[in-house]
Order: structure tokens, then C-alpha cells, then sequence
């Protein structure tokens, strides 16, 4: 029996797990170690609100692989899928063949979700789409990650050329540019192409500003979109302004928290509404 003070709508806004919509993802291990009793205890105790789990940084490739599968199948069963975080742009420099290579791999050892982070990658727009492509022919669901901000090289420059002209590449600019559209344009390909959901780096609600993700939303829905909010205080303005539906990634420690914003009207100020003894693990 899971908590009795968690208290829906009949409208069904927090569906019973797998969901389509509202999903938590739980950041993996990444600055710190979390142990497999540790992930154990979370699925026993909060599993029911966990949707997904996500190795952040790359994580799992320092994992011994008997070890990494033994965490995933622990995920699998209590209906927790797991995505690879952003560690494809690593790949890319083992050659051309390397990602259909990882692709498989990645499929081999129980991953459900592929992360393609769209400013490490630094790859051409066709190139991520048949990436995208790649993974969706390898049974897999595929997540591209983008930020607001670009790095102006690559925003189309709109200059009038002939068609099929040469365009002599420019050099890599270290300056980055925040640029919506740009960024709406490429998720909506992206979807097109097959991809099943779109992250977007929105890490600090404060400096994402808040018509830019409601545009986000507007074009691409709310179903098809997940933030990445690991700071508190994130969270509580993305359920406060886009109800329970709303798909965040968060950090473990934020799972409770998150789920009592989700069923109730908290207030402004709920720091930790569990208290100290939340932190029992």
C-alpha cells in the first residue's frame, strides 16, 4: 500500500506507472556513488514514483558490466527504465562505425533510452537525425538534449548563395547564443525523425526564462518534452505553473519532494516536507 495522504483528481492527472505523461527520472550515479543497495532501497521505497533512471556524465562506463547489468534488471523490475545519459559524443571519436557499434551495445545490456546531447555532440543537423534514426531501428527510444543557449557557428547565418554553392566552413566561435526557434525547429525534426521525448537543460528555473519553455511547450506539448530541473526550487515552478503532467529529471534526493508537489498544494515554502527523516538512506 503506498501513501494515503496522496490524493488525485478522478480525472486521472498522476496515472499508475508505465505513464505517459508526469514522469520522474532519477538521476544515476554521476559526483557522487550510489551503490546498488542504495538504488534497492529508493525502488522499495519510492519505486512507485520513479518512472526512469538516467547514468549522468557518462557513468556507466567506468562500471564493470556484470555490476551495470545487475543494476538495470534491478530497474526493470520495478518498472524503472534506464537511459545512458549524455556518453554518445565520447563514441563518435572511435570512427564512423562506432555509434551503431554503441547503439547495439547499449542494447544488449537492457538500456531502453539513448541521450544524444545536441551541444557535446557538435554535429550537423542530418547527422543527428540519422542518429535518432539509428537508434529507432535498433529497438531503442531515443532522447535529444538541448540547451536555450547555441554556440553561433552553428546558427544558420540566413546569407543569400546560389544553390549548391560551396560555404567554406567558419571557425569554431567560443560565444554562445540563446535562440529558441532554433532550438524548436531541430526538436520538432528530431520528433519527426522518431525520437520519443525531448530533454531540455532548464537545470535553474531562475535563469531559463519563462516564456521561452512556455514556447517550448506550446510547439512541441507537454508529453513529448522533459526538464531537466535538479534544483528544487525548479521543480516547484514547473508544477506550479504546468501541473502534475509535467516530465522533470531530478536528482534522488528531490523524489518525495517532488511526488507531494505533484499530489498537493504545498505552498511557497515546503523545504523538505518529509523532514529530516527523509534522508534515512
Amino acid at each position: 500500500m503506498y501513501y494515503r495522504w496522496k490524493n488525485f483528481e478522478e480525472e486521472e492527472d498522476r496515472p499508475e506507472k508505465p505513464r505517459r505523461f508526469g514522469l520522474t527520472e532519477l538521476r544515476g550515479p554521476s559526483h557522487t556513488l550510489l551503490t546498488q543497495n542504495f538504488l534497492q532501497d529508493i525502488f522499495e521505497s519510492m519505486g512507485q514514483f520513479v518512472d526512469g533512471l538516467k547514468f549522468s556524465g557518462g557513468s556507466h562506463s567506468l562500471m564493470p558490466k556484470s555490476f551495470l547489468k545487475q543494476v538495470i534488471d534491478m530497474a526493470h523490475q520495478h518498472n524503472v527504465y534506464v537511459s545512458t545519459g549524455d556518453w554518445a559524443e565520447h563514441v563518435l571519436r572511435k570512427g564512423p562505425s562506432a555509434f551503431k557499434d554503441y547503439v547495439e551495445e547499449c542494447k544488449q545490456m537492457g538500456f531502453d533510452t539513448i541521450e544524444l546531447n545536441v551541444t557535446s555532440l557538435e554535429v550537423p543537423e542530418e547527422t543527428l537525425l540519422r542518429y535518432v534514426k539509428l537508434i529507432k531501428s535498433g529497438g531503442l527510444k531515443a532522447k535529444p538534449q538541448f540547451a536555450v543557449k547555441f554556440n553561433k557557428s552553428d546558427i544558420p547565418s540566413g546569407r543569400d548563395r546560389a544553390f549548391g554553392a560551396f560555404v567554406p566552413p567558419s571557425p569554431r566561435s567560443t560565444e554562445f547564443v540563446e535562440d529558441v526557434d532554433l532550438l524548436i525547429r531541430r526538436a520538432e525534426r528530431c520528433l519527426e525523425a522518431g525520437a520519443d521525448m525531448i530533454m531540455i537543460d532548464a537545470e535553474d528555473a531562475d535563469s531559463v526564462r519563462a516564456d521561452i519553455i512556455a514556447k517550448v511547450i506550446g510547439r512541441l506539448g507537454l508529453e513529448r518534452t522533459m526538464f531537466e530541473a535538479s534544483n528544487p526550487r525548479a521543480s516547484e515552478w514547473f508544477v506550479k505553473q504546468y501541473g502534475p503532467k509535467v516530465n522533470l529529471f531530478v536528482d534522488h534526493s528531490q523524489v518525495m519532494d517532488l511526488e507531494c508537489l505533484r499530489g498537493c498544494n504545498l505552498g511557497k515554502d515546503h523545504t523538505s516536507v518529509l523532514g529530516s527523516s527523509y534522508y534515512l538512506f
